[in-house]
């Protein structure tokens, strides 16, 4: 994408109202003013909120929203140019249970407050496999941490990856850690019983994997 179409981009996400983009001292002295209340003063009600880490385009933040109406869900990355995507489809389609935050995931125990969210999905992460990368993977034990601070005491985590590496490393955390797996499956398109929500929707990526006989994994888990 050329640097043009990158500054048009974050230009218009500055004037979308379903965009927040705080800088980090806004995030770590909580100037937001949304920390325990995204559902009421964000999306205007008291709705379970879910979340999209990694979002990139933010097609699954999107269809889930299609899909559940009576959830509010939240895309998060640092990349404002490929969420803006994702952004500019709710505002065109008039989907108001949608929203974007533009900030490092580190810092989501800062934007949330306790037991705030329902649900997380992790869709196609980096998998970091350089031993020097593993502290930025997105299911080490100190995110699961993050995650369990602001999930609800029976939330639940979504890892979706094309990453066989991925899905065997976090397999081998949670059973070790004593974590709850509700659900895995290590090829989601050619195996029975595959919950629809992980089928049902596609991102740009995703159909590039499915391209090449990809195998795309998913799990569910409860951290405990």
């Amino acid at each position: 994408m050329g640097s043009k179409n990158k500054l048009k981009r974050f230009n218009e996400n500055k004037t979308f109202h379903n965009v927040v983009e705080p800088t980090r001292d806004e995030v770590l002295h909580n100037s937001l003013g949304y920390k325990g209340e995204w559902g009421r003063k964000f999306f205007k009600n008291e709705n379970p909120i879910v979340l999209e880490l990694g979002c990139g385009k933010g097609e699954y933040t999107v269809g889930l929203a299609k899909q559940y109406p009576d959830k509010n869900f939240i895309g998060i990355d640092i990349k404002g140019a490929r969420f803006w995507r994702g952004a500019k489809t709710a505002i065109e389609d008039e989907i108001s249970n949608v929203g974007f935050i533009r900030t490092q995931i580190e810092l989501i125990d800062y934007i949330f407050e306790e037991k705030e969210i329902d649900e997380i999905w992790i869709t196609f992460p980096d998998p970091q496999i350089k031993y020097k990368r593993t502290k930025h993977r997105l299911t080490n034990p100190e995110f699961l941490q993050r995650y369990k601070k602001i999930l609800k005491s029976d939330g639940i985590v979504h890892l979706k990856t094309d990453s066989e590496f991925m899905h065997g490393y976090t397999l081998g955390l949670l059973q070790g850690a004593g974590h709850e797996i509700c659900y895995s499956n290590h090829n989601v398109y050619h195996q029975e019983g595959s919950p629809e929500v992980v089928t049902s929707i596609q991102t740009f990526y995703e159909k590039q994997y499915l391209e090449q006989n990809k195998p795309i994994t998913y799990i569910r888990f409860k951290i405990t």
